[in-house]
């Protein structure tokens, strides 16, 4: 039997973190009782080459000031040292080899699991970690149509038994950039002090990014 995860890995852009990303590491840190989870902002993601994201430098003091306060979340910057593309695998490897022993939780949002089989090396990545799929969904077996024959049955069963649900929270990263890049309020989807340093910095002026 696998051992339980004690902490657990948060990746993405974070461009910039809002409260439905603290949402989901406090659910899964209750649900799996997790001591510690590492944000890790992702350089440029390989899905979406793209898109122009905020500099580095810049997500990660907006990911401590949201984090304050939190002592069990950490962010980890090792993916915005690296050139190119950032990869989940490299990173998971890095990590286990750093911190050997139980599997880490990988927390993944539902609405990435579409393009899950496209992630490099998906097959190693899911034997490395125990999946938590945060979701909103009131029927969650939907978010897994059409993986059937991507991924392998224990996969599949992996990422089932990792759904994790949340309340609805009407929140996300490319929202909150619209409403700043249109002064419109924000109300609760940014944590404390990450409105006005945003501001500050005079960043997410342009709506479509």
């Amino acid at each position: 039997m696998t051992a339980a995860p004690r902490w657990g890995l948060f990746g993405g852009s974070f461009d910039p973190v809002h409260t439905g990303h603290l949402h989901a590491a406090r659910a899964a840190r209750a649900a799996l009782g997790l001591e510690r989870v590492l944000f890790v902002p992702a350089r440029q993601s390989p899905h979406k080459l793209d898109r122009r994201l905020a500099p580095g430098p810049r997500r990660v003091e907006l990911l401590e000031l949201a984090l304050a306060g939190e002592p069990d979340f950490v962010v980890d910057a090792r993916e915005l040292e690296r050139a190119g593309p950032s990869y989940t695998l490299d990173t998971v490897r890095e990590l286990t080899a750093e911190r050997p022993g139980a599997p880490p939780a990988m927390i993944i949002g539902s609405d990435n699991l579409r393009g899950l089989p496209r992630w490099r090396g998906v097959h190693e990545l899911l034997d490395l970690v125990v999946p938590v799929v945060v979701h909103r969904s009131e029927h969650p077996e939907e978010l897994l149509v059409g993986l059937e024959g991507q991924l392998e049955p224990r996969e599949l069963d992996a990422l089932r038994a990792g759904f994790l649900r949340l309340p609805p929270v009407d929140c996300s990263s490319s929202e909150v950039r619209g409403r700043l890049a249109r002064g419109e309020a924000l109300d609760d989807a940014l944590p404390p002090g990450v409105e006005a340093r945003i501001r500050e910095l005079d960043l997410y002026r342009e709506v479509d990014r």
